[in-house]
């Protein structure tokens, strides 16, 4: 795996990551916005890398819309205003502690930390039965939140800044799958049961917003 550098035309450097894969036949490029801005390029065996490099340049005009599109990493400074659960709250260094250089990851942290609490009081409002038998906190690109046939579930702290509704329709969608695993007409019944109104509105919030959860950190 060699690791080097695309410029965008913004002058943006994007970290491109070259990995040979056995049995691979082409050159598959996978940009990627989230949790980082980078490109990966899985190439076949004696694939040269001046032969990948020429190909992702052919892809340039696919890539630049992929990350023009995406949401900008946005760094958070003391006194910055941001949305959590709903509400605004000021970013104070003062109340986290710590040097200047640190504010990110123990901001992180004590969101995730009121994460966890808020979820565990939605999660007490259904019957014990639905409840799970241990609760993961992820930070996954791909999936809000999922339910294992053990009884655990896995749910994004990035829900953390969506709309406390969006919030709490992942958490009963993974909650009615301790009743169905599957998605069929009795388990969104059983979704919109533990929810209320507004299902269909949460859901199309996620498929509009959800890459702008991941604008921080």
């Amino acid at each position: 795996m060699t690791s080097q550098h695309f410029i965008l035309s913004d002058g943006e450097e994007i970290p491109l990551i070259l990995e040979t894969r056995r049995g691979a036949r082409n050159i598959i490029l996978r940009p990627k916005t989230i949790p980082r801005r980078e490109i990966h390029i899985s190439v076949p065996r004696w694939t040269l890398t001046s032969q990948a490099l020429k190909f992702l340049e052919q892809k340039r005009g696919w890539i630049e819309k992929v990350f023009m599109r995406a949401p900008q990493k946005i760094k958070i400074q003391d006194g910055d205003i941001i949305v959590i659960f709903g509400q605004e709250v000021v970013v104070s260094r003062a109340n986290l502690g710590g040097a200047p250089e640190f504010l990110e990851r123990r901001l992180r942290d004590k969101i995730k930390e009121m994460f966890l609490a808020h979820a565990k009081e939605i999660i007490n409002e259904v019957p014990i039965t639905l409840r799970p038998a241990k609760i993961c906190i992820r930070d996954t690109t791909s999936r809000w939140g999922s339910c294992s046939s053990t009884g655990t579930i896995s749910l994004s702290w990035r829900l953390a800044f969506a709309p406390p509704e969006v919030m709490r329709y992942v958490i009963m969608h993974e909650l009615s799958h301790r009743k169905y695993m599957d998605h069929s007409p009795a388990f969104w019944a059983q979704v919109s049961k533990l929810h209320g109104d507004g299902v269909g509105r949460a859901k199309l919030w996620l498929s509009k917003n959800g890459a702008e959860l991941h604008k921080y950190f």
